[in-house]
C-alpha cells in the first residue's frame, strides 16, 4: 500500500471524528477468527477447520481440480497439467499452474512450496501419500466415486469443495445447472422418439494388434446420467463397486444387441482404438450398430469422471450425437 504511514493516521482521526458526531466512541466489531473460520467434514469422516475460505489450494485429482475451476477458484497446484488439459476441456486452467507429479504420487515437497490453505485429495490416493501430504497443509479427502450413489457422490464433492471455499452459493448453482442440462437432454431425446433407447458407453485402448473395452456398466457415472436422460444401458457386466467400470474384447461387444454407441478416445493419447484399432476386425464389422452407423464418437476432453461442468458437456454432446 502506497504512502502507509501517512494515509492510516488521517484515516483514524477521521473515523474518530464520525464516532464523536454520532455520540458514541464505541469502537466497530472486528470479525473474530471463530465468526471466519471454516469447518468441513471429509470422506473419512475427519473434520477439518480452516482460518477462513481457502484461496491457495492444491488439487491431486481432476474432478476436484474441475469443481475448484468451475466454483471460480483457481488452484495453485494440479496433479499432471498436461493430462488434465489433454482430458478435461470442461474447467480449463490458467496459464501457469504448478505441476506437482503424478496423480498416485505427487510431490509433498513441491506442494509444501505452494504454501497451500488446502489440499483437496480422493481416497484414490494411499493413505501412506496422504499422510505425507499432511505435513504440508491440512489435508481434505473426498470419495473418488461411488458405484451405489455416484451423482449424489459428484454433487457431494462439489458442495463440499464449494464450503471450503467459500463457494457454497456458486455449487448450488453448478449442481441446479447440471440438473437442468438433464431435463433438458431428456427432452429432446424423447421428442426425438429416443426415450428409453439402449446406449452403450465404453472407452478402450490398442496394445499391439489387440484392442481392450472397458464398459461403463450400470453404477458408472455415465451410465447412471444415461438413465436420468432415459436411456437404457445394454451392458450385463458387473463394474467395479467405485466407478462402475467392467472389462471385455471385441467379441464382448457382440453382447449388447443393436443398442447404439457411444464411445470417447483422445488423440494425444492413444488415438481411436475402435475406428482404427478394429476397422479391419471382423467381428467389430458385423455389430449391428456398425452396420447400422449407430457409432458414436464423443469429442475429445470430456473426462469421463468429471464433475458437473464435464457432464454437462458429455450431455450436450451425446444428445446432440444421438439427435443428429
Amino acid at each position: 500500500m502506497k504512502n502507509q504511514h501517512l494515509t492510516w493516521p488521517v484515516l483514524a482521526a477521521a473515523a474518530a471524528l464520525a464516532l464523536t458526531a454520532c455520540g458514541t466512541t464505541e469502537a466497530p466489531k472486528k470479525e473474530s477468527a471463530k465468526d471466519s473460520a471454516v469447518t468441513i467434514t471429509d470422506a473419512r469422516g475427519k473434520k477439518i477447520t480452516l482460518d477462513g475460505p481457502a484461496e491457495r489450494v492444491v488439487g491431486t485429482e481432476w474432478n476436484v481440480v474441475e469443481s475448484l475451476v468451475t466454483l471460480g477458484v483457481q488452484p495453485v497446484g494440479v496433479a499432471d497439467v498436461k493430462g488434465y488439459t489433454a482430458y478435461n476441456t470442461a474447467a480449463p486452467l490458467a496459464k501457469g499452474i504448478k505441476d506437482i507429479g503424478t496423480r498416485g504420487e505427487p510431490s509433498v515437497a513441491t506442494v509444501a512450496s505452494l504454501k497451500p490453505d488446502l489440499i483437496l485429495a480422493t481416497t484414490d490416493l494411499s493413505d501412506s501419500a496422504i499422510a505425507q501430504l499432511s505435513k504440508a497443509a491440512p489435508v481434505a479427502v473426498v470419495r473418488s466415486a461411488d458405484a451405489s450413489r455416484q451423482i449424489d457422490q459428484m454433487v457431494d464433492t462439489v458442495e463440499l469443495i464449494g464450503k471450503a471455499t467459500g463457494n457454497e452459493d456458486k455449487a448450488e448453482s453448478e449442481v441446479d445447472s447440471f440438473r437442468k442440462a438433464v431435463a433438458d437432454g431428456k427432452k429432446k431425446l424423447a421428442d426425438a422418439g429416443l426415450d428409453g433407447e439402449k446406449v452403450a458407453f465404453a472407452d478402450g485402448w490398442q496394445e499391439g494388434n489387440q484392442v481392450s473395452v472397458r464398459p461403463y456398466v450400470k453404477g458408472s457415472l455415465l451410465s447412471d446420467v444415461n438413465t436420468e436422460l432415459g436411456l437404457v444401458d445394454p451392458w450385463k457386466l458387473k463394474g467395479d463397486a467405485a466407478y462402475g467400470l467392467a472389462a471385455t474384447d471385441v467379441e464382448g461387444l457382440t453382447k449388447i444387441g443393436d443398442a447404439r454407441f457411444a464411445y470417447i478416445a483422445n488423440d494425444s493419447d492413444g488415438g481411436d482404438p475402435f475406428a482404427d484399432g478394429l476397422k479391419d476386425n471382423a467381428v467389430w464389422k458385423s455389430l449391428p450398430f456398425v452396420k447400422n452407423d449407430e457409432v458414436h464418437r464423443l469429442p475429445d476432453g470430456i473426462w469421463m469422471f468429471g464433475g458437473t461442468a464435464s457432464m454437462r458437456e458429455y450431455i450436450d454432446a451425446l444428445v446432440g450425437a444421438l439427435t443428429a
